[in-house]
């Protein structure tokens, strides 16, 4: 009886390696949940541009530091084109077009958007490796292009479309042709390695800002600052190492499935931090956004 007892205990109740890797989970989707808010304060002072300098500056020194204590490799030259592209697309371009978005939209609302990514995901993956969508798939990406449209739709101010949304949609598009253009290069590379090198690419094209950043920080409030600090140091750096270590735990499917709370976290996070409760509209189209992406991954996207 004792013997069943340690028998059961052992397999139902985590074990240390398993609750650190919860933890590691948690801290990613909190952490990258709460980058929506903090662009929201960040923009109090600083215009999008020099928002995401600040933020990724703070993340490369950090990124810098850990790749000096733990030796990591340099990148190979022939690796470096691809992967200064691809940094460009998944931090300079990203966080400048989401940035600009959020100056007009929520914080909620933009973490909404973004949630369609893995539907791009798809139509990329269908452009490019020639996969096949099942009709289930087919119907969540429908859904999820509903939500979009519903969320882009400002009925206050007689059905006109959001801009801002559209802005953000387009963040939500790189982000996802980064995800696809990166995956040869996890064959070389792990994904901690990866996205160090592609956020020092991403920060190098936001350099250019920096006249704009040096004149906008000595009238900044030490809030906004700290907020924008704080975006680079959790949610650009450490959120980054943690999910490279759920990853070298967990697949990635059942990794990927709990980024599905990173929306309904941001909402939380920026109801407390900055007041803002998004739009029934914005929650609806939000709702069928993250229905969409569940019944696209989940169906299985390959028809056999």
């Amino acid at each position: 009886m004792v013997n069943k007892t340690l028998f059961w205990s052992k397999q139902l109740l985590p074990t240390q390696l398993q609750w650190q890797t919860y933890l590691a989970i948690m801290l990613t989707i909190v952490s990258w949940a709460s980058a929506f808010a903090g662009i929201r304060a960040g923009l109090q002072a600083y215009t999008p541009e020099s928002l995401a300098l600040l933020r990724y500056l703070t993340a490369s020194l950090i990124l810098i530091a850990y790749a000096l204590v733990t030796r990591m490799p340099l990148p190979r030259w022939r690796d470096l084109p691809g992967i200064v592209l691809t940094g460009f697309i998944g931090f300079t371009f990203y966080n400048v077009a989401l940035n600009t978005g959020e100056e007009k939209i929520p914080a909620g609302t933009a973490s909404l958007i973004v949630a369609s990514a893995p539907i791009f995901v798809a139509i990329f993956a269908v452009t490019f490796f020639r996969e096949q969508l099942k009709g289930w798939a087919w119907l969540g990406m429908i859904l999820s292009f509903g939500g979009v449209a519903l969320i882009s739709v400002e009925p206050e101010r007689g059905l006109q479309i959001s801009f801002s949304a559209f802005i953000v949609l387009a963040a939500a598009i790189a982000q996802a042709a980064y995800s696809v253009a990166q995956k040869p290069y996890l064959k070389r590379y792990n994904a901690l390695q990866y996205t160090t090198y592609a956020i020092w690419s991403g920060t190098l094209f936001l350099l250019i800002f920096t006249p704009g950043l040096l004149e906008q920080m000595p009238t900044a409030s030490a809030d906004a600052t700290l907020a924008v600090i704080y975006m680079g140091i959790f949610p650009g750096a450490i959120g980054y190492v943690s999910w490279s270590y759920v990853l070298s735990r967990w697949p990635a499917a059942k990794a990927g499935s709990f980024l599905y709370l990173i929306p309904a976290v941001a909402i939380v996070i920026a109801w407390f931090w900055l007041g803002e409760v998004p739009a029934l509209s914005a929650l609806l189209g939000g709702g069928l956004i993250l229905v969409g992406v569940v019944v696209v991954n989940w169906s299985g996207r390959i028809s056999r």
